[in-house]
């Protein structure tokens, strides 16, 4: 079985309220800034590459202490792929979004609006823990 890792960012901005960016993949789901480790890479570095590339986001402020894991399988090119996504809480000041040619659309959305939209339970559950750690007050 193939192993893949990737990294990825749950930003928000809090300009009147507090709102997440979710994205609009090509099989029709709405999921989190994400995407493959390079070689050499860290983490952080994959996933500020990632949402640079992805929405042409450059301001990401990590909020130190949020650091959650997600795995799940999926079948691609006809082989059975184990996927690890490591995934980082960020805040930006950005709202214009410049969309790669990966996604369809976006969407900045408040919490209760964004739990909704997002297609996978393990994305769900991260946004939660996103929401935890911020109403605790944690940052930097």
């Amino acid at each position: 079985m193939k192993e893949e890792v990737s990294a990825g960012i749950i930003l928000f901005n809090e300009f009147d309220e507090r709102k997440f960016l979710l994205l609009n993949y090509p099989s029709k789901h709405w999921d989190f800034v994400k995407g493959k480790m390079e070689e050499g890479e860290t983490y952080h570095e994959t996933a500020l590459r990632e949402t640079q590339e992805e929405t042409g986001i450059l301001d990401v402020e990590f909020l130190k202490g949020f650091k959650e894991e997600i795995e799940y399988y999926f079948r691609a090119d006809n082989q059975d792929i184990h996927k690890k996504v490591i995934f980082f809480l960020g805040k930006t000041e950005t709202i214009e979004i410049i969309l790669s040619h990966e996604h369809l659309d976006f969407i900045w959305l408040n919490f209760d609006n964004a739990l909704e939209m997002i297609t996978y339970e393990n994305a769900k559950n991260i946004l939660k823990k996103s929401k935890e750690f911020l109403d605790k007050g944690i940052s930097k």
